[in-house]
């Protein structure tokens, strides 16, 4: 980051403070959204790396595999696969034709529990979401009359055009911001961050609607609990130790921290705190461990 950008983030930084006091609850919001931004960009960096070390050119059919005496062996197992929005996204996803009257889509929202949902064609492709936004306009249209001036804003003169209409092809936002099942996790969700979606179609290929991914099951799937680092921790401690001296190890994790006590060998100990302090999710290390 170059000394402009960091002048511009601390800036916005100083913007975000809040001016009063905090609610009882704030810190651990603040907490976890500061464990999950750290899980999007981790996974992010993981998945671009992995891209990067990808070869270009396919293997010689004609080489040989190293022996595996030869084989660099790794000291701690590899870090979990990325997750892909297919494994998170709802199937079936509801959806809206074109020609629907507005009055049965703040229905359908209203059923489906949803602040917007995909507008479809006869084929199933996406063209569009309508959301609560469009249909509040549409209904601040017909109350009030209200119209842009001359000079009105481009903004305000395309939502007064859009509220003139009464069905969802009329209403909808178009194109809609959709996501491919192969995607990442990591990519969904910074593409929901960047949108400010709650919730994202996701299309197949050809534009045809597949299902819904929304943005808590992002979060959740990034954001793994204190049990699933303690798994981790303890699959790591596994790789490297042998039994008799794994068992002189103990792991606790709360809020993200983790806590190491016991004994363990002192060239071992360095690796470890450095692993498990570069594992997504993990706040801190505190090494209470006695070197042998």
């Amino acid at each position: 980051m170059n000394e402009h950008e960091n002048f511009s983030a601390e800036a916005e930084a100083r913007r975000d403070v809040p001016s009063g006091s905090w609610s009882p609850g704030e810190t651990a919001r603040q907490d976890t959204l500061l464990r999950y931004l750290g899980a999007v960009v981790t996974a992010a960096a993981r998945h671009a790396g992995t891209a990067a070390q990808a070869p270009t050119t396919p293997p010689s059919d004609t080489a040989r595999p190293a022996p595996p005496s030869l084989r660099p062996q790794p000291a701690f197992p590899p870090g979990p696969a990325l997750p892909l929005v297919r494994d998170v996204m709802d199937v079936p996803a509801a959806s809206l034709r074109e020609d629907l009257p507005y009055r049965d889509i703040a229905r359908a929202l209203a059923r489906e529990h949803a602040g917007a949902l995909p507008v479809v064609d006869a084929e199933d492709h996406v063209v569009g979401v309508v959301s609560e936004s469009d249909l509040l306009a549409k209904v601040a249209f017909e109350a009030s009359g209200h119209r842009p001036g001359r000079i009105g804003r481009l903004r305000e003169r395309r939502i007064h055009s859009k509220a003139r209409g009464d069905r969802a092809a009329d209403l909808m936002t178009s194109p809609a911001i959709t996501v491919l099942p192969g995607a990442t996790v990591a990519e969904a969700a910074w593409l929901a961050a960047l949108s400010r979606l709650k919730r994202m179609p996701v299309t197949d290929r050809d534009g045809r609607l597949v299902g819904v991914v929304r943005r808590d099951a992002l979060l959740q799937s990034l954001i793994r609990d204190d049990s699933g680092i303690r798994t981790d921790v303890e699959a790591m401690i596994a790789a490297c130790c042998p039994p008799g001296e794994r068992e002189n190890v103990q792991v606790a994790v709360h809020d993200g921290i983790v806590e190491l006590t016991g004994r363990m060998p002192s060239a071992t100990v360095a690796r470890l705190v450095a692993e498990i302090e570069g594992m997504t999710d993990v706040v801190e290390v505190k090494n209470l461990l006695t070197a042998d």
